[in-house]
Protein backbone atom coordinates (compact mmCIF):
# COMPACT_ATOMS: atom_id res chain seq x y z
CA UNK A 1 0.00 0.00 0.00
CA UNK A 2 1.08 3.50 -1.27
CA UNK A 3 0.90 5.92 1.22
CA UNK A 4 -1.26 8.77 -0.11
CA UNK A 5 -1.21 12.60 0.31
CA UNK A 6 -4.00 14.84 0.22
CA UNK A 7 -3.98 18.13 -1.71
CA UNK A 8 -3.03 21.83 -0.75
CA UNK A 9 -5.91 23.95 0.63
CA UNK A 10 -8.21 25.93 -1.98
CA UNK A 11 -8.76 28.95 -0.23
CA UNK A 12 -10.61 32.25 -1.09
CA UNK A 13 -9.58 35.49 0.36
CA UNK A 14 -12.02 35.27 3.22
CA UNK A 15 -13.76 31.96 3.39
CA UNK A 16 -16.73 31.45 5.11
CA UNK A 17 -17.18 28.05 4.92
CA UNK A 18 -14.61 25.33 4.96
CA UNK A 19 -15.58 21.84 3.09
CA UNK A 20 -13.60 19.15 4.50
CA UNK A 21 -13.64 15.96 2.43
CA UNK A 22 -11.82 12.88 4.54
CA UNK A 23 -9.01 11.52 1.51
CA UNK A 24 -9.54 11.98 -2.02
CA UNK A 25 -10.51 9.12 -3.93
CA UNK A 26 -8.36 7.36 -6.64
CA UNK A 27 -9.74 8.99 -9.06
CA UNK A 28 -9.23 12.56 -8.06
CA UNK A 29 -5.40 11.46 -6.56
CA UNK A 30 -4.69 10.64 -10.24
CA UNK A 31 -5.97 13.91 -12.02
CA UNK A 32 -4.89 15.67 -8.68
CA UNK A 33 -8.91 18.04 -8.50
CA UNK A 34 -11.13 18.06 -5.81
CA UNK A 35 -13.60 15.54 -6.52
CA UNK A 36 -12.18 14.51 -10.05
CA UNK A 37 -14.43 11.46 -9.89
CA UNK A 38 -16.93 12.55 -12.48
CA UNK A 39 -19.49 10.27 -10.50
CA UNK A 40 -18.80 12.24 -7.30
CA UNK A 41 -21.85 14.59 -7.17
CA UNK A 42 -20.02 17.13 -5.24
CA UNK A 43 -19.79 19.90 -7.84
CA UNK A 44 -23.54 18.95 -9.09
CA UNK A 45 -24.49 20.01 -5.71
CA UNK A 46 -22.58 22.93 -5.18
CA UNK A 47 -23.92 24.60 -8.71
CA UNK A 48 -27.89 23.54 -7.86
CA UNK A 49 -27.35 25.25 -4.42
CA UNK A 50 -25.92 28.07 -5.94
CA UNK A 51 -28.64 27.97 -8.75
CA UNK A 52 -25.63 28.74 -11.46
CA UNK A 53 -24.49 26.64 -14.74
CA UNK A 54 -22.31 23.22 -13.93
CA UNK A 55 -18.93 23.79 -15.25
CA UNK A 56 -16.76 20.92 -16.58
CA UNK A 57 -13.28 23.35 -16.50
CA UNK A 58 -11.46 22.57 -13.36
CA UNK A 59 -10.02 25.72 -12.78
CA UNK A 60 -13.53 27.29 -12.94
CA UNK A 61 -14.44 25.24 -10.55
CA UNK A 62 -12.01 26.44 -8.15
CA UNK A 63 -13.31 30.07 -9.42
CA UNK A 64 -16.42 29.41 -8.51
CA UNK A 65 -15.69 28.14 -4.78
CA UNK A 66 -13.12 31.22 -4.26
CA UNK A 67 -16.37 33.58 -5.65
CA UNK A 68 -18.64 32.12 -2.91
CA UNK A 69 -16.58 31.94 0.27
CA UNK A 70 -16.32 27.99 -0.49
CA UNK A 71 -12.60 26.74 0.98
CA UNK A 72 -11.65 22.84 -0.06
CA UNK A 73 -9.50 20.75 2.41
CA UNK A 74 -9.44 17.37 3.71
CA UNK A 75 -9.58 15.98 7.37
CA UNK A 76 -6.52 13.59 6.09
CA UNK A 77 -3.58 14.91 5.05
CA UNK A 78 -2.01 11.58 4.75
CA UNK A 79 -3.06 7.95 5.35
CA UNK A 80 -2.38 4.28 3.49
CA UNK A 81 -5.58 3.10 1.82
CA UNK A 82 -6.38 0.27 -0.81
CA UNK A 83 -8.79 1.53 -3.22
CA UNK A 84 -10.84 4.66 -2.13
CA UNK A 85 -13.26 2.96 0.34
CA UNK A 86 -13.29 5.88 3.43
CA UNK A 87 -13.56 2.44 5.58
CA UNK A 88 -9.95 1.56 4.13
CA UNK A 89 -7.86 4.85 5.26
CA UNK A 90 -5.24 3.46 7.95
CA UNK A 91 -2.53 5.03 10.04
CA UNK A 92 -4.04 8.69 8.97
CA UNK A 93 -2.10 12.04 9.83
CA UNK A 94 -4.62 14.96 10.38
CA UNK A 95 -4.18 17.86 8.15
CA UNK A 96 -3.52 21.26 10.86
CA UNK A 97 -7.31 22.22 10.67
CA UNK A 98 -7.37 24.49 13.94
CA UNK A 99 -4.03 26.38 12.36
CA UNK A 100 -6.34 27.18 8.79
CA UNK A 101 -8.88 28.37 11.70
CA UNK A 102 -6.82 30.48 13.22
CA UNK A 103 -5.06 32.22 9.74
CA UNK A 104 -8.73 32.30 8.67
CA UNK A 105 -11.02 33.52 11.39
CA UNK A 106 -13.91 34.17 8.60
CA UNK A 107 -14.74 30.52 8.41
CA UNK A 108 -17.94 30.46 10.67
CA UNK A 109 -19.21 26.74 9.45
CA UNK A 110 -17.40 23.54 8.86
CA UNK A 111 -19.27 21.44 6.62
CA UNK A 112 -18.00 17.94 6.46
CA UNK A 113 -18.48 15.97 3.22
CA UNK A 114 -19.35 12.50 4.70
CA UNK A 115 -19.10 10.67 7.94
CA UNK A 116 -15.26 9.81 7.96
CA UNK A 117 -14.65 13.53 7.60
CA UNK A 118 -16.57 14.27 10.61
CA UNK A 119 -15.83 11.37 12.67
CA UNK A 120 -12.08 11.98 11.97
CA UNK A 121 -12.24 15.69 12.54
CA UNK A 122 -14.01 14.88 15.80
CA UNK A 123 -11.57 12.49 17.02
CA UNK A 124 -8.61 14.64 16.67
CA UNK A 125 -9.78 17.92 16.70
CA UNK A 126 -13.63 18.81 18.36
CA UNK A 127 -12.24 20.80 21.29
CA UNK A 128 -10.06 22.84 19.68
CA UNK A 129 -12.57 24.20 17.05
CA UNK A 130 -16.31 24.07 19.23
CA UNK A 131 -16.11 27.26 20.59
CA UNK A 132 -14.89 28.96 17.37
CA UNK A 133 -16.74 27.58 14.25
CA UNK A 134 -19.83 25.50 14.17
CA UNK A 135 -19.47 22.00 12.58
CA UNK A 136 -21.72 20.48 10.49
CA UNK A 137 -22.08 16.80 8.75
CA UNK A 138 -23.19 16.64 6.17
CA UNK A 139 -24.18 13.35 3.11
CA UNK A 140 -21.21 12.35 1.76
CA UNK A 141 -21.25 12.85 -2.67
CA UNK A 142 -19.51 10.15 -3.00
CA UNK A 143 -20.23 7.96 -6.39
CA UNK A 144 -19.67 4.78 -4.04
CA UNK A 145 -22.94 4.17 -2.25
CA UNK A 146 -23.30 4.03 1.79
CA UNK A 147 -25.24 2.85 4.51
CA UNK A 148 -27.16 5.85 4.57
CA UNK A 149 -27.25 6.74 0.72
CA UNK A 150 -29.76 9.21 0.02
CA UNK A 151 -30.96 10.92 -3.21
CA UNK A 152 -29.53 13.64 -5.09
CA UNK A 153 -32.62 16.24 -4.21
CA UNK A 154 -32.54 15.03 -0.41
CA UNK A 155 -28.62 15.46 -0.14
CA UNK A 156 -28.82 19.03 -1.50
CA UNK A 157 -31.51 19.95 0.55
CA UNK A 158 -29.01 18.85 3.57
CA UNK A 159 -25.97 20.30 1.91
CA UNK A 160 -28.07 23.94 1.86
CA UNK A 161 -26.88 25.20 5.31
CA UNK A 162 -23.77 26.31 3.64
CA UNK A 163 -25.54 29.05 2.44
CA UNK A 164 -26.35 30.15 5.42
CA UNK A 165 -22.77 30.95 6.35
CA UNK A 166 -22.22 33.07 2.73
CA UNK A 167 -22.54 36.61 1.97
CA UNK A 168 -24.90 36.86 -0.18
Amino acid sequence: MDKLTSFQPVLPKTPRVLILGSMPGKKSLEKQEYYGNPRNQFWDILFTLFQEPVVTNYMQKLHFCKKHGLALWDTVGSCYRKGSLDANIKDEIPNDIPALIEVYPSIKLIACNGGKSYQLLNKYFRSELLASVDIVKLPSTSPIPGRYTKTFTEKVEEWKVILDYIDK
